[in-house]
């Protein structure tokens, strides 16, 4: 059977623990880790839900310090939820049951959360791996629970205990948890995932229901705007041969580079399914680089590469779709400068990074950003971050989740609307298509 020492002075000095009698400095700086993880987990999970489901259109939610720094990414990817329950209620939990651990030792306890902090460890590893070379950017609401997670890993692992047989301070010693804790922990931790999952559900409801019905309020609330002086002759989507003629028209400032614009093109290629024939899609270039990009000069460095990728998908008209989704569908390769080369060979446009009547005209669409007013005391002109998009002469900054924007559209195909003095609404959150279960319960209710 293997034995672990109760903490007690001798001849040697002290057996090591992280929680037991004689340890108050390790309890205390076990306590704050704990308690660090429990705070990143609230933040992250927070930040989860305003992005996924925001309340108001004007409520936008967002962390994007850079392209890198960027909140947004983590909160949108296929790894956020499960069935409904945030990833950050693991930590959650592990945060708690440390802090716990530290308030009421015990040998059970201590052995139990050592194993799981390197359970942890290993999981913070693995996801800080996936979010700088797989969604390229890192959530620094995340990194807060990483850091805790690794300090109170590396407090187990120097202080936790470990068997006597053999003075055992490996990797071994943190595979011999308490199986009745276990349990108990699997308890706790299933009972909370339902609550979260129903929780879930019912933000999902809510959106299709009444927080749609609001935004669809909100947006009529907006005064018109103007289109562009120049619509941008490269249409995504087309009803009719005029731009104006469609009973959806939707004017979208894009960057290439852009996580949230690849959760516009998603989105948007569910809108074109679904209301082909009546809706006119003008895509608008509009990347964040300084090479060609002077209305926002602020943003000059955040998508290098973005300017080029817009020559070669201006370059030959007929090619234009192709190219563009091609872009969106390789969205991490793009970044890359070799890529983007063997792009313009493959649908021979090699010419259009030297091939001045390329670049005049995409300066020219980029340009119409400046027509618009002050949306923002940080910026000079209206049209300052991407995407942003003009939905039947209104201005929408951001995204919207797909059921919201949906209802615009409905909206907008049976009503018309009356300007009111807002000039535009921004929000940042998921682009995801909705479920149709959902969606087709919601209509029942209606």
């Amino acid at each position: 059977m293997v034995k672990y020492p109760h903490p007690k002075k001798g001849d040697c000095g002290m057996e090591r623990s992280l929680t037991l009698e004689g340890s108050r400095k390790r309890r205390f700086w076990s306590f704050v880790s704990g308690a660090g993880m429990i705070a990143a987990s609230v933040l992250t999970i927070q930040h989860f839900f305003k992005a996924n489901f925001p309340e108001s259109i004007f409520k936008g939610s967002f962390c994007d310090i850079s392209s890198f720094f960027n909140c947004d990414s983590s909160a949108y990817s296929s790894i956020a939820q499960f069935r409904g329950v945030p990833m950050g209620y693991l930590g959650l939990i592990v945060g708690g049951l440390v802090l716990l651990g530290a308030l009421f030792p015990s040998a059970a306890f201590e052995r139990t959360n050592k194993s799981l902090s390197l359970l942890n460890a290993l999981g913070v590893i693995g996801l800080l791996l996936y979010s700088v070379f797989f969604l390229k950017s890192l959530c620094l609401l995340c990194s807060g629970y990483y850091l805790f997670s690794l300090i109170s890993f590396g407090l187990f692992w120097a202080y936790g205990l470990a068997p006597t047989s053999g003075g055992l301070r490996t990797v071994r010693a943190f595979l011999v948890p308490s199986i009745k804790h276990l349990v108990v922990y699997a308890i706790v931790l299933l009972a909370g995932a339902y609550g979260f999952h129903l929780f879930y559900k019912a933000k999902q409801d809510a959106q299709l229901g009444g927080v749609a019905t609001r935004v669809v309020k909100e947006y009529y609330s907006l005064a018109e705007v103007k289109n562009p002086s120049l619509v941008s002759p490269y249409w995504t989507a087309t009803a009719t041969e005029r731009f104006e003629d469609a009973p959806i028209r939707i004017v979208e400032y894009v960057d290439f580079l852009c996580s949230d614009c690849l959760f516009l093109y998603k989105q948007m290629k569910q809108l074109k399914d679904e209301y082909k024939g009546k809706i006119n899609i003008a895509f608008q270039f509009f990347p964040l680089d300084g090479k060609c990009n002077q209305v926002v000069p602020e943003k000059g460095n955040k998508h290098p590469g973005a300017c080029e990728l817009s020559f070669i998908a201006a370059h030959d008209p007929a090619k234009f779709n192709q190219i563009h989704d091609e872009i969106f569908e390789n969205f991490e390769k793009a970044r890359n400068p070799e890529w983007r080369a063997q792009l313009a060979k493959k649908y021979g446009v090699e010419a259009a990074l030297t091939d001045q009547a390329t670049k005049d005209l995409v300066l020219k669409i980029i340009n119409t950003g400046a027509e618009y007013d002050k949306t923002s005391d940080k910026f000079s002109y209206g049209i300052r971050s991407t995407p942003t998009l003009i939905v039947n002469n209104r201005m929408i900054i951001g995204t919207l989740p797909y059921a919201q924007l949906k209802a615009i559209i409905e909206s907008l195909l049976s009503e018309s609307g009356t300007a009111g003095s807002q000039r535009f609404m921004e929000n940042w959150v998921d682009l995801r298509p909705a479920k149709k279960k959902p969606a087709a319960k919601s209509a029942d209710k209606k």
